[in-house]
């Protein structure tokens, strides 16, 4: 007796037939899967009330190689070949004579007789043959287990070598098959590496086609050793837009996977404290965008650390572009840091520019001496909140930026070495290091074309 008859069958298709409901809500009301309901929609489709009935059918090996072939050419999946051809027996019948034929090639799509023999066939009596014969046989049986012992030994050493942790793909089963073809028996080979001979040839095809991604890959490494790593898959892909080629960031990104390269700055973080106002008003109030270039500028004051010696780092940051507008270090927090960086900054001024200086509360900033120098170039102060870096965030991203992508990456054995190093950064971050924000531009490059137009 068949779990389902065909009259519950054609009840549910109705049911769905009558499009108030999907096929998910039909499956659910009768307590059936959903795979199920959509193989006997599609039986329906194609085959009226007939295909919903029960079929006793025996197919030959012609009427299963033209499906398999059919199925092939189609792009069909199992469920879709059921019931284009009403086979009944589910999508598990397709993947079996597949699976034989792959096996046993045309002879595992023979159907087997059914039942049990009629006759039970009589053992054979072992023939009286002479010892010559025999012998030779043996021979011949040793000689083909030494080939599949060698073979053997040679397929798993070289496998050992060539295929990852995870297990060899069929890839690198085909490859080394390919190199050991030379030596020996292409037959044995396959038997050794349990590989389909139409799974082999494929993958030979695959390999001897090369790789069609090698131009680009190399292109990629190529960016990515110039930046010495900084970049990630988005600027590495920007990099390459400039340059005219056309490209996907999610395909650089995956190719990168594969080369194993990976950004290698980490990734910033930032605390903040809710602090008193400050008796300078904070009138950027965090409002990072610039539109024109010497409108709102911000600075503030980072440390570095190199064997036991310090080195201060002061420069001002222009939020139209984020680029260094001037800096200067010094070895002690002294005034004259800031002091030194203000009057480099206030130099490449026009008679016309008087943006906001940004700071936070440092005692620097509230000298009488720095707020002076302000005033006499009709620059509008603005400081942080008491204790809350996030009003100064722009400053902060570029002090995270320049740590994770230069200091900690490299090692340096002097403070004036890493001054070196700090200078050659900063020309770097303003002429060469792209930003997405910026329509894939550096600071300088974006500033020249804004001004251009």
């Amino acid at each position: 007796m068949t779990k389902y008859d065909e009259q519950f069958k054609l009840s549910v298709v109705r049911s769905y037939a009558q499009g108030t409901k999907g096929v998910k809500s039909v499956a659910q009301r009768y307590g059936l899967s959903p795979v199920v309901v959509e193989r006997w929609i599609a039986a329906y489709r194609e085959h009226g009330p007939s295909g919903l009935r029960k079929k006793f059918s025996h197919y030959s090996a012609k009427f299963k190689l033209s499906v398999l072939h059919r199925m092939q050419q189609e792009g069909l999946s199992a469920n879709q070949t059921v019931a284009l051809f009403d086979i009944r027996g589910g999508p598990s019948v397709i993947t079996g004579w597949q699976r034989r034929y792959h096996e046993q090639g045309l002879a595992g799509l023979q159907p087997k007789p059914r039942g049990r023999p009629k006759k039970m066939p009589d053992p054979e009596t072992p023939k009286p043959v002479d010892p010559l014969p025999d012998d030779a046989r043996s021979r011949e049986d040793l000689m083909k287990e030494v080939q599949y012992l060698r073979a053997e030994v040679a397929y798993l050493k070289k496998l050992r070598g060539l295929a990852s942790g995870q297990g060899a793909s069929c890839a690198d089963k085909a490859q080394v098959v390919l190199e050991l073809r030379q030596g020996h028996a292409l037959t044995v080979l396959l038997k050794v590496a349990q590989m389909p001979r139409s799974t082999f040839y494929y993958q030979a095809k695959a390999q001897q086609a090369g790789d069609q991604h090698a131009g680009l890959k190399a292109r990629i490494r190529a960016v990515y050793e110039r930046h010495k790593g900084r970049y990630g898959y988005r600027r590495i892909t920007a990099a390459l837009r400039q340059t005219g080629e056309s490209v996907n960031h999610k395909k650089v990104q995956r190719l990168m996977q594969t080369l194993g390269l990976k950004s290698l700055v980490r990734p910033k973080k930032y605390r903040s404290y809710r602090g008193q106002q400050a008796s300078v008003p904070n009138i950027l109030a965090r409002q990072f965008q610039a539109q024109k270039p010497n409108q709102k500028w911000v600075t503030d004051v980072t440390e570095f650390n190199v064997r036991g010696e310090k080195l201060y780092l002061s420069p001002v940051l222009d939020l139209y572009n984020g680029e260094i507008v001037s800096y200067a270090m010094q070895q002690r927090p002294h005034f004259s840091l800031v002091g030194t960086m203000l009057k480099k900054a206030l130099a490449k001024l026009s008679g016309e520019d008087a943006p906001l200086l940004h700071s936070d509360q440092g005692w620097q900033y509230q000298m009488p001496a720095y707020q002076r120098q302000l005033a006499a170039r009709g620059l509008t102060q603005s400081m942080s909140r008491k204790g809350n870096c996030l009003d100064n965030a722009a400053m902060e991203s570029f002090f995270g930026t320049l740590k994770s992508e230069f200091f900690y990456l490299n090692r340096f054995e002097s403070i004036e070495q890493l001054q070196a190093g700090i200078r050659e950064y900063i020309h770097y971050y303003n002429h060469a290091r792209i930003r997405t924000k910026l329509k894939g531009l550096s600071p300088v490059h974006y500033r020249n074309q804004a001004l251009a137009t």
